[in-house]
């Protein structure tokens, strides 16, 4: 790409510098720990699923049997219950029912450590397939359908808490042209520390994430996409305390992008940031075996910081999220890092400090596929007012060369969208990309002048904050509140009980050979 903003190349290669720097000894203490969720979601690749009457997942129920039995947890989970499979004879789909209905694998120790190992590479093989197979499927439909999808990706957001009306407002949205469909998930599911099962038909501001819901919004997409010659990409969230999970289920059931950020959990759901340091990377190779996006959660920063004041620490986040992506074995191409066109509208030349920071994140991270986010914070509920600041930001994000383009919407700060308000997204954001298509192409920035000014003070203040960021240390800084003005201590939030340190005998072939096929660890 051709850059504009003259920005210094060697203040880039030292924040990224700094960025490796503040990571790395979080990824030391990552190296010496499961959490609950990863064994739940290594379960889940060699076959476990399903629920006990009363709803509890099979997964949940054989860890927590191991973590009540000797040895405990820090051995891994799939050793048990490759022998459970080998003892019993039965196929995993036939034992995750004797488990649902009460049968505790934990109740004799591990008969043949041996052949259990080798059924437990048998399983983890069949399920690594089936997602290779996943990512293929996607990969021939991209090729088929290449040049059909709009530029950028117009994203659009489904929730209705029922999956088979979300099914009906997805296929309406992409029949008019949404190229991602984003399920939201439910209020709260994040603090849940185990994922429902089955279908779901209600939902307080979102739809429960779960492999059944998965399979049947993929099932509808992939209707439509044969219709209309398409490729629809579905979106879920991949985060909270079964971040590791959801990933699971998300390569399961062939998803494009889920939302998987480093600290996002940590900043905005209290969850631990220990034990959310660990999920995010065993999470973040599952999406990188399985070809699926990551879309980050910076945009967030600036609904509780002021976003001229702190633009520079959206840029910082996206530094230490690329830094924790590529430690994942995640390719350039998959991380939909996220900003968003968040300047109070009173500011002047408001909008150029908005393109500045837009033109800004594209050159830094040329490869990434970057994911835009429209103005929410100073949307009031004059629908007038808020069309006009959405088709401001469609400008800046087709301007700039955007990736992911989350469609605004006019009655936001009213209510849940109607189809027709995203209707009149839609509609409104390809007439001001399409009457602009060659825009980016006819446009430099004045040497001396406000845009690249803006962008090259950004970039020196991100460059500080990482430096005083790699003195205190990652943990230490979000302690301090650096990130998004929110403290949380090393210690606290949520989900800290299911961190357990692996020991020496420590066995996870999920992880061993997703770490052999990305080419990182060991």
């Amino acid at each position: 790409m051709r850059k504009k903003l003259g920005l210094s190349e060697e203040k880039i290669a030292r924040a990224r510098e700094l960025a490796s720097s503040i990571v790395s000894p979080i990824m030391e203490f990552v190296e010496g720990y499961t959490t609950v969720a990863v064994e739940r979601a290594t379960l889940r690749i060699a076959g476990a699923d399903g629920a006990d009457p009363d709803g509890v997942p099979v997964p949940n129920k054989i860890v927590d049997s191991i973590r009540a039995s000797e040895p405990g947890l820090g051995g891994g989970a799939l050793l048990r219950y490759a022998d459970a499979v080998l003892r019993s004879g039965l196929a995993p789909e036939a034992l995750n029912e004797r488990i649902a209905a009460g049968l505790d694998i934990c109740e004799r120790p591990v008969s043949d450590a041996a052949a259990a190992r080798g059924k437990a590479m048998e399983l983890v093989s069949l399920g690594l397939d089936r997602i290779t197979r996943n990512r293929s499927r996607r990969e021939e439909k991209l090729r088929e359908f290449e040049g059909r999808n709009n530029d950028p990706l117009l994203y659009l957001i489904v929730a209705t808490g029922n999956i088979h009306e979300d099914v009906k407002q997805a296929r309406a949205a992409a029949l008019k042209g949404a190229d991602v469909i984003a399920v939201i998930r439910t209020t709260a599911q994040s603090l849940l520390d185990y994922v429902p099962y089955g279908a779901t038909t209600e939902g307080f501001g979102g739809t429960y994430a779960t492999q059944e819901n998965f399979r049947i919004m993929r099932e509808a997409l992939d209707e439509v996409a044969e219709r209309e010659r398409r490729y629809i990409r579905l979106t879920n969230y991949a985060s909270g305390l079964c971040m590791p999970e959801i990933a699971a289920m998300g390569a399961l059931e062939r998803l494009d992008m889920m939302l998987n950020d480093s600290m996002y959990g940590i900043l905005f759901r209290d969850i631990n940031m220990y034990r959310t340091f660990v999920d995010q990377r065993f999470s973040r190779m599952i999406n990188a075996f399985a070809g699926i996006t990551i879309n980050t959660g910076e945009d967030n920063y600036l609904t509780t910081s002021d976003a001229f004041e702190n633009a520079h620490t959206v840029l910082a986040s996206q530094f230490l999220n690329e830094r924790f992506a590529r430690e994942a074995g995640l390719p350039a191409g998959l991380m939909g890092l996220g900003h968003a066109f968040e300047m109070d509208p009173s500011i002047k030349d408001g909008f150029l400090y908005e393109l500045a920071q837009a033109e800004m994140a594209r050159e830094i991270f040329p490869e990434a596929p970057l994911k835009y986010m429209p103005p929410t914070k100073f949307m009031s509920g004059d629908v007038f007012q808020g069309l006009v600041m959405d088709s401001m930001f469609n400008f800046a994000s087709k301007a700039t060369g955007q990736g992911i383009h989350l469609l605004g919407m006019l009655t936001e700060a009213i209510h849940t969208p109607f189809m027709m308000d995203r209707f009149i997204g839609l509609e409104t954001a390809k007439y001001v990309m399409n009457s602009m298509s060659s825009f980016a192409d006819e446009v430099e920035f004045r040497e001396g002048g406000l845009v690249r000014a803006r962008a090259a003070e950004v970039l020196e203040q991100a460059l500080s904050f990482l430096d005083e960021i790699e003195g205190k240390g990652l943990m230490e800084a979000i302690a301090a509140g650096m990130f998004a003005d929110v403290r949380r201590p090393k210690d606290g939030g949520k989900g800290l009980e299911g961190l357990v340190k692996k020991s020496p005998d420590y066995w996870n072939p999920v992880e061993a050979e997703l770490e052999r096929a990305l080419g990182i660890g060991g």
